[in-house]
């Protein structure tokens, strides 16, 4: 009976929660500088940054959508930043501007989505591409740009409490504060019901489209926090980093703790638990020198096998396929 009702409590977090502890626990004991102080720093940093952006994107994805541009919004929008200050703009102002093109590009992106009609990974596909195409040939002048001495980016970088890195408890405020829009507001609730069924939300008078908009503008600001934060960490934000397989692992965290595609099912809980893996896994294949073409191949079979599994647990209703979110 035991035992019964042990697996009965079995899901997708839990499951993934103890692979993560026992990769962690495998590979402090099999990788030398694995298990040392100045890598678990390493890996704590890597964690909650791709754990920052995967809270945007869970929020999306719950709410049947997806947002493809979210490491060109925080590489672009940091760049763009960085760029005013090193050419003399006043730093308040830089900011201003910033945060002003990350919100009109989230309420771009939700415009599309939601008065437009437009596929969700078209919308954020093309908007990621041009906000790319755009700041690098327009705004900035060269790939990498670099902080200005003494900052106050490059002072967050160095911030330490209790002997922990910044970013750890940046990204718990935001876990916490995205758990709790989702669990205990109004608005959080209508991104579960449009998530579920939006046809059935819009019939009780749920204010879906807004709804999009918001899900969009929020997953824009949480993404130039995590660039700020990437800066802050490098002393530098490189906008290479958009062709890289950083969206392959936002996308993967969220999917593999749990987050189902199909939205409506999903929390912070299940971000925490798939940034834990991904970024364990991610340092110990760096450890064991594994080329990126290989890690590449580890990771997109692991996110092939998490979207069957999400499949088969959370199929796909008529409406959701007629309605090609994802």
């Amino acid at each position: 009976m035991a035992v019964r009702s042990f697996f009965a409590r079995l899901d997708q977090e839990r499951i993934v929660l103890a692979i993560a502890v026992l990769v962690f626990i495998v590979a402090a004991l099999a990788l030398p500088g694995f298990f040392t102080a100045a890598n678990l720093i390493s890996i704590v940093r890597s964690v909650s940054v791709l754990g920052i952006l995967a809270v945007g994107m869970a929020i999306v994805i719950v709410g049947r959508g997806i947002d493809l541009s979210a490491v060109a919004i925080m590489a672009m929008s940091v760049a763009w930043y960085l760029q005013m200050l090193g050419d003399g703009t006043p730093g308040t102002w830089a900011l201003v501007l910033a945060l002003g093109a990350v919100l009109l590009i989230g309420l771009a992106n939700g415009f599309l989505v939601a008065y437009a009609d437009v596929p969700p990974i078209f919308v954020t596909l093309a908007s990621g591409a041009f906000v790319f195409g755009f700041v690098r040939s327009q705004l900035i002048s060269q790939d990498a740009i670099p902080v200005p001495p003494q900052h106050w980016i490059e002072l967050l970088g160095r911030t330490r409490w209790l002997g922990v890195p910044i970013e750890v408890f940046l990204f718990s405020a935001i876990v916490f504060l995205a758990y709790l829009f989702l669990r205990f507001t109004k608005w959080g609730r209508y991104v579960y019901y449009a998530g579920d069924n939006p046809l059935a939300a819009r019939n009780l008078g749920i204010p879906v489209r807004p709804m999009l908009l918001l899900r969009y503008v929020l997953s824009s600001l949480i993404a130039f926090t995590a660039g700020i934060l990437t800066a802050s960490s490098l002393l530098s934000i490189n906008t290479r980093v958009v062709n890289s397989t950083l969206l392959y692992d936002i996308v993967l965290v969220a999917v593999i703790g749990g987050i189902g595609l199909s939205g409506g099912k999903g929390g912070m809980r299940n971000v925490v638990v798939g940034a834990l893996l991904i970024g364990i896994m991610l340092n110990a294949m760096t450890i064991l020198d594994i080329p990126n073409l290989y890690q590449n191949l580890i990771k997109s079979t692991i996110l092939l096998v998490a979207i069957i599994i999400d499949g088969v647990l959370n199929p796909r209703d008529e409406q959701t396929a007629q309605q090609g979110d994802i």
